[in-house]
């Protein structure tokens, strides 16, 4: 009996542990399925129940100048959608919306026409209008039909300011021009899907009302060399420039020699990159980089430093100005036709002579005057981060004749930047040294660290520093006594060089008679050098044309407030840090090379400068000549240079001074 009952006892667990561990198994197989096949949608509609999803807009990181004013930002706004699957009266719905969004009904209906559940109506509205169309979605219940998502929008707080050099951006927060184009990978916005937690009226709760801010790759900010208050002048300048001289376009940069730094570039025409749209193409340019033009007289500044360096010419060396030359059938005079006369090379420089650079250009020679241009940096880009940069042309010295050599001297058969100019000066106010210009300064991440600084970089060594000091004083004369005088300020030292070049025709068949380019490039202090200004004026339509009459003028505004911005003391000693050399000094700077034949019954003409007045007569009454001096001391000027072929008995003026 009682075996029977424990055995039904047994039975009967067995069965409900059976029951039991069936239970659990489905359970488990249950959970399994849950959790892997399910797990997923469980998760989500887990999470829709505490939170949601939301598209977040990190905006477009910011262009600022060198002292952080902001050029360029972004902030957050509302863009405008349909969803047309709901609209059941399109012509009602575009009548109600149009006035508040500045957009007519027709463009609405033609929207809605296309069909679907999203197509939008306008992108990025002001915050009036999101206002107006809100009370309209409240007001007729179009919750369903009309709706906004988070877009970007990029301001320009200047306006205008500096326009050409940032550019601006598309639709879709694309860089189209400019800084904006150029590091547009490196400060466009991103856009990412993040979860925040929210209460039952959808209110953020917990870690999501922290503001952790963004640590992603993208959204930097660009910090450029510009100094916004220096641009405002030299946009000031160039505005009233346009006023009075009414030229197809003007361009002007302001750099630093000694870091390479482009401190101020403006272009007019310009634009408002708020409105870029309402502007023609050819505004958005910066000329500073993408316009080539033949330089003139400016160039001169470069074959000068060619004929010192290689030793050609010095200061004081003496030229017959015949008023003209010709060279392979070609004609070249002087800027107004007339002979100077006996002078040194000092005036040669200062009153721009084209004859005298001719004829240096031609004892220099194609390959060496192609090296100096190629060592200044034309006929390559600077490698600035602008979009849009020429390169220039250069003669290849193989294809150069005699006359293509001559022209080449004077500033013609070269094309060249604003921007490649103002480098080449800039080396020149820099000992000789060639800088790389850069308009960018820094670029920093999202969360403030450093990412990029941008260091001084030096391409080369132009001339030799003496050389260069040389130079640098025959360049202040044009501006204190002449073709420059216009660029002069008061108080201080400056050196440049004026320019004035007859445009080319568009096919390049010649010349444009009655249009120039003029210009003016200069750099000041002379004796701690801290800006080089370009002015460059194309096409005056109004008054003069000579660089040293409208452009020269411009360039001496922009100093003479620049040089007050910056605190810079007025020059005290006008020849100081300037290496004084004497007459018999710069004599012996003269090449020694070998004298040309003369044929019979001629003579060549020795060089007497740097001699007393005994040992000058017997050189020349020895060569048959015969001299007429003028003064006492050291020979310093003759009326006809050393190595000149001349007649026997041919008479020689020779000045002497103490």
């Amino acid at each position: 009996m009682n075996g029977r009952i424990e055995k039904s006892l047994h039975g009967r667990l067995l069965i409900a542990l059976s029951f039991i561990f069936f239970l659990i198994f489905l359970v488990v197989v249950r959970c399994a399925w849950l959790q892997i096949k399910e797990g997923g949608a469980m998760a989500d509609y887990v999470r829709e129940q505490v939170g949601g999803s939301k598209l977040l807009h990190e905006p477009r990181g910011p262009i600022v100048d060198r002292n952080g004013a902001e050029l360029a930002v972004s902030v957050m706004t509302k863009s405008l959608y349909v969803d047309p699957s709901h609209v059941d009266n399109p012509t009602e719905l575009a009548a109600e919306l149009a006035p508040l969004i500045s957009i007519s009904e027709e463009e609405i209906k033609d929207d809605i026409s296309h069909g679907g559940g999203f197509v939008w109506v306008k992108r990025r509205l002001e915050p009036e209008e999101v206002d107006s169309v809100r009370c309209l979605i409240q007001d007729k219940g179009y919750i369903d039909r009309l709706g906004f998502r988070d877009e970007p929008k990029r301001y320009y707080p200047n306006d205008s300011l500096a326009a050409n050099v940032i550019g601006f951006v598309g639709m879709d927060d694309k860089g189209l021009d400019g800084i904006e184009h150029s590091c547009d990978k490196l400060i466009r916005g991103e856009q990412k899907k993040t979860f925040e937690l929210t209460d039952t009226h959808e209110r953020p709760i917990l870690d999501s009302l922290f503001n952790k801010g963004y640590n992603g790759d993208a959204c930097k900010t660009i910090e450029l060399t510009l100094d916004v208050n220096l641009q405002f002048i030299v946009e000031q300048e160039l505005d009233r420039a346009v006023a009075v001289n009414a030229p197809k376009a003007i361009t002007a940069i302001v750099m630093d020699p000694k870091t390479g730094d482009i401190l101020a570039m403006a272009s007019r025409p310009s634009f408002n990159p708020n409105h870029f749209g309402d502007y023609a193409p050819e505004n958005w340019k910066n000329r500073a980089v993408s316009f080539i033009y033949e330089p003139g007289s400016t160039f001169k500044a470069v074959v000068a430093a060619a004929a010192l360096q290689e030793k050609k010419v010095t200061p004081n060396q003496v030229f017959v100005d015949p008023g003209h030359v010709t060279v392979s059938g070609r004609r070249i005079q002087n800027w107004n036709g007339e002979s100077f006369g006996t002078v040194t090379f000092t005036d040669v420089v200062k009153n721009s002579l084209n004859t005298g650079f001719a004829m240096v250009g031609l004892d220099l020679g194609a390959d060496r005057l192609t090296k100096y241009a190629k060592l200044f940096g034309f006929g390559q880009s600077t490698g600035i981060r602008l979009p849009g940069e020429e390169a220039g042309l250069l003669f290849d010295p193989e294809d150069m004749r005699a006359s293509d050599i001559a022209t080449m001297s004077i500033g013609q058969s070269i094309a060249v930047t604003p921007l490649q100019l103002v480098t080449a000066m800039g080396a020149i106010a820099n000992d000789g040294v060639l800088l790389k210009p850069h308009i960018v300064k820094s670029i920093k991440n999202a969360d403030g660290s450093l990412y990029k600084e941008i260091q001084k970089e030096e391409v080369r060594r132009t001339i030799d520093s003496a050389t260069d000091k040389t130079l640098i004083g025959l360049l202040e004369q044009v501006v204190a006594s002449g073709g420059g005088k216009k660029a002069a300020v008061k108080g201080y030292r400056i050196a440049g060089k004026t320019g004035t070049a007859q445009k080319i025709r568009s096919d390049g068949a010649g010349y444009m008679e009655g249009h120039y380019i003029a210009s003016f490039c200069g750099f000041a202090p002379v004796e701690d050098p801290q800006l080089v200004v370009l002015v460059m004026i194309d096409d005056p339509s109004a008054g003069s044309f000579y660089g040293g009459q409208i452009a020269a003028p411009v360039a001496g505004a922009i100093f003479s407030q620049a040089l007050r911005y910056y605190h810079i003391e007025p020059s005290s000693n006008p020849f100081a840090g300037m290496e004084r050399t004497s007459p018999k000094q710069e004599a012996d700077r003269v090449p020694k090379q070998p004298e040309p034949k003369a044929p019979e019954g001629k003579v060549v003409v020795p060089d007497v400068r740097g001699r007393s007045i005994r040992e000058a007569a017997e050189e020349l009454s020895k060569r048959g000549l015969v001299m007429h001096s003028e003064g006492s001391g050291i020979a310093i000027m003759q009326s006809i240079s050393g190595r000149t072929i001349v007649d026997e008995g041919t008479e020689i003026d020779v000045t002497f001074s103490e």
